[in-house]
């Protein structure tokens, strides 16, 4: 069956206030100032955030939210993606905006308030020293203790967990180092006693953090839906992830492309812009057509990450994350190569699309690795 991919009315809404807020605010020399101060990002951005509905877009609206699809999620992140936006909107609202809903009702209702107020910045700290990439292989332990829990053990990788102020922490409350079952899901507060972070940035400018948890110890509310049943609602958040980066990966890659093709027309060697020639015609439309298969695959992701067959969702995000991660380091050599030396220098915006496209290939999933995960389905 074909699909129809015509925004609605919302998604246009979105669409346009978006593009026009990175139009304004993400001007490449305003984002290299915002990239190299602290936090290294803007607080007047993540209030806008707040004010346009952003920050609670994927929650529901019960919990004050707006209910927006991962489509939704798709027209802001492909934005993004074209201004390189640094603000660590991935960990809070869309993690964060599949895990929030599972917190128990009583006493969390202003943590929620908060998260889509910009208040509160969460991140997801799922991923371990030894754990590459999957998110079963969890040796954090929860021990029962009186009316709560105690948690300790390490956590790697955690984006956006430099700025957090709330964690969402994966440990085990069961089973073996890599059993599904076993693992559950708790909210701890960035300054619980025994939490020890270690900050730095990532190579697309971005940050994260090493968590440390030495006996840190939650009580019974902290508890993030059933215990022990925590993988599912995890592996539903990274999949929510796997689709955003898609998008915003598109959003680089046509960024990147745009910027290559208007290099070609101004840049002059013998005598003539290097665009009329003819090879180079050729790689600069290869880009645009790899730039145009990720977005029907990023479509394709958000349209199914909402399936509630693990396996099938788990099919497509795969797929889609495979084909996304290698077209978006392709384009991103073909930019450098295109553009020669100038390529790599901080001073032009292509080695900022390289860095977030390399970036973007690795998070939640390499190429290699949901191209095993996808020959590993029945």
């Amino acid at each position: 069956a074909a699909m129809d991919f015509e925004f609605n009315d919302l998604q246009r809404m979105l669409k346009d206030g978006a593009e026009r807020f990175v139009e304004k605010e993400y001007g490449f020399e305003q984002r290299r100032q915002l990239a190299s101060g602290e936090p290294g990002f803007s607080d007047d951005h993540w209030a806008t955030f707040a004010e346009l509905g952003w920050l609670g877009l994927t929650l529901p609206e019960s919990s004050g939210g707006f209910g927006g699809s991962p489509v939704d999620t798709l027209v802001l992140m492909e934005a993004f993606g074209r201004g390189l936006v640094l603000e660590p909107y991935l960990p809070t609202a869309v993690l964060g905006g599949v895990l929030l809903p599972h917190l128990p009702e009583t006493g969390h209702a202003e943590l929620i308030d908060g998260v889509a107020g910009g208040r509160h910045k969460l991140a997801l700290a799922y991923a371990e020293p030894q754990g590459r990439y999957d998110p079963a292989r969890v040796r954090t332990a929860a021990e029962r203790d009186a009316g709560g829990y105690l948690l300790s053990g390490e956590k790697a990788v955690v984006l956006g967990g430099h700025v957090a102020d709330f964690f969402v922490v994966s440990a085990r409350t069961g089973g073996g180092p890599a059993d599904r079952q076993g693992i559950s899901l708790f909210l701890v507060p960035a300054d619980a006693p025994g939490l020890t972070r270690r900050s730095y940035r990532t190579l697309d400018g971005g940050g994260a953090a090493e968590l440390r948890l030495d006996g840190v110890s939650v009580g019974g509310e902290a508890l993030i839906g059933v215990e022990g049943d925590g993988l599912e609602p995890l592996e539903r958040a990274l999949d929510a992830g796997i689709a955003a980066v898609c998008a915003e990966a598109v959003g680089c890659m046509a960024a990147v492309t745009d910027l290559t093709v208007e290099y070609l027309k101004t840049r002059k060697q013998f005598g003539m812009p290097i665009g009329a020639f003819q090879a180079l015609q050729h790689r600069a439309v290869d880009m645009f057509v790899a730039t145009e298969q990720s977005r029907s695959m990023a479509y394709m992701a958000a349209v199914k990450v909402q399936l509630p067959d693990a396996g099938e969702r788990r099919r497509y995000l795969s797929a889609a994350k495979q084909f996304v991660s290698e077209a978006g380091t392709r384009v991103a050599q073909e930019a450098v190569q295109l553009h020669g030396g100038i390529g790599v220098t901080d001073e032009y915006a292509a080695s900022h699309y390289f860095k977030r496209l390399t970036a973007l290939s690795r998070w939640f999933g390499d190429a290699r690795y949901h191209l095993a995960r996808f020959a590993a389905l029945p």
